[in-house]
Parts: structure tokens; sequence; C-alpha cells
């Protein structure tokens, strides 16, 4: 794992999307296309915001998956994440190819049928994030690192739905759903490259856990570590409370 720490949020965002818009430039000239998995959430509007506006990138060539949504939430919603990548990155791009993941429907059907099409040929670039503890998609602890399946329907921990709600989205638990359709983890680290964004003093505590601590389910997001192509995009909110030795670890630059 590579990891990179950057003033803040904004410059976090404008190197991460820099990075994420060669690779896609490079696999559409090699291959004439480019397979992505895209995050959503709080931490990825600024990153997604920038991507959609760099150039020279083919994007009606672009293969868009969907990593995570909510079961039973209408695409109306103001947290759908349907709704939140048609607005944040497929109206801004035209990416002609996208496979999302319709909560409403039935979950099986739709994890069968999307999870068909990812399986059909290696992705490019995975985009995620970490989430406050420390889920990776929405693969919260203890999470299933052995399925092989592409995705899974999963229950959603407090933790969980409270930053659901401490983000704006809900205006209580209560309303935040309990179950949601997520990628699992094995499938995540298929991805050739990996892009994980995380910004924000909320985060550190996770960023901590997931770098410093066991690889553990229990810590869902330190599996990345596993992985070799993955690069970590923090701030200097995010990385706070990281030991001096792993901002100096190889890989690691600021």
């Amino acid at each position: 794992m590579v990891i990179k720490i950057f003033e803040d949020k904004s410059a976090l965002s404008r190197n991460a999307a820099a990075h994420a818009a060669g690779l896609l430039r490079e696999a559409i000239e090699k291959r004439g296309s480019a397979r992505i998995i895209a995050a959503t959430g709080m931490s990825q509007i600024a990153f997604l915001g920038t991507l959609t506006k760099a150039d020279g990138i083919d994007w009606p060539r672009v293969e868009m998956f969907h990593l995570d949504e909510y079961i039973g939430l209408p695409v109306t919603h103001p947290a759908s994440f349907r709704k939140y990548l048609l607005d944040n990155l497929i109206s801004k791009t035209h990416i002609a190819k996208h496979h999302l993941l319709d909560g409403e429907r039935d979950p099986e059907e739709v994890i069968a049928r999307v999870g068909k099409e990812l399986s059909a040929a290696p992705i490019d670039v995975a985009f995620v994030g970490i989430g406050e503890n420390g889920h990776l998609a929405f693969n919260d602890p203890p999470a299933n690192f052995e399925t092989d399946e592409p995705y899974l329907i999963v229950a959603l921990d407090q933790a969980c739905r409270r930053q659901q709600v401490g983000e704006g989205w809900f205006a209580s638990v209560a309303e935040v759903p309990t179950r949601a359709i997520s990628m699992s983890v094995r499938q995540i680290l298929k991805a050739q490259q990996i892009i994980a964004v995380v910004p924000d003093a909320r985060k550190a505590n996770a960023v901590k856990l997931c770098l410093e601590g066991e690889i553990t389910p229990m810590a869902p997001a330190s599996i990345l570590r596993t992985h070799p192509a993955t690069t970590l995009y923090l701030d200097k909110e995010s990385a706070a409370l990281l030991a001096p030795d792993t901002i100096r670890a190889p890989g690691a630059a600021g």
C-alpha cells in the first residue's frame, strides 16, 4: 500500500483525481475501454467532482459498477447511492454503460444480475472509502473475508447507521435502512488498482486502526494492506493519529 498525505481535502482530491484520470486514460488507450467501481458518500464528493472535470477521458468508453446500496430506499431519496452516482458522476460524464444496484427490487435478483456483469472481465480501478467503523463498502465489522460472491446482502451495524445520520443523509438512525447490498471484500480486492479516498478528522480513528492494527474482519479496510496496488489518500486530519513510523514507512509520502 502507498500512503499519501496532503495538507487538506482539496489537495487530496486533486491528487487522487489526477491519479484516477491517468489510470482511466491508460486503460482506454490500451484496450479501448475502462471498467471502474465507484464509491459514494460525503468523502468522495470533492474527488468525483474533480475527476469528472479531468481532460482527456473518453467517458463513453468507461463502464461503471456500483459499490453498495441500501435495500428498500427509493432512488428519489437524498441518501440513495443511485441518485448520488447519477448526480455526481453519470450525468456529468455521460457514462453510457453503468450498472446501478436497484435497492427497490428483489436483492437476490439484483446481486445475481449485476454480479454476473461484474465478473465478466477485470476491473481496472476501484474507488473506495473507509467508514468511521473501518468498513469497506458496506462490509461492517466483522466483515466476510472469505466469500467469493461478487455481492452480498449485509446487515448495517449501529456505528455505520449513525455515520449516515452524522453526514446528514437521514434525520435519525431509525430512518436508516438496516440492510444493504454490498460488493464483497474479495471482489473489491480483484481490482487491478484501488484508490482509497479518506479525508476528515472523523475518519482518523478508523485510519489508525486499519493501518496499524491487525489485518482482521473487525477492521474491514485493513485488508487493503494486502493488495499490491492500493493507494491511500489522506489529509492531515484523517492522518492525525498515525504513528510517525507509519507515516515514514516505505510507500508513505507527505
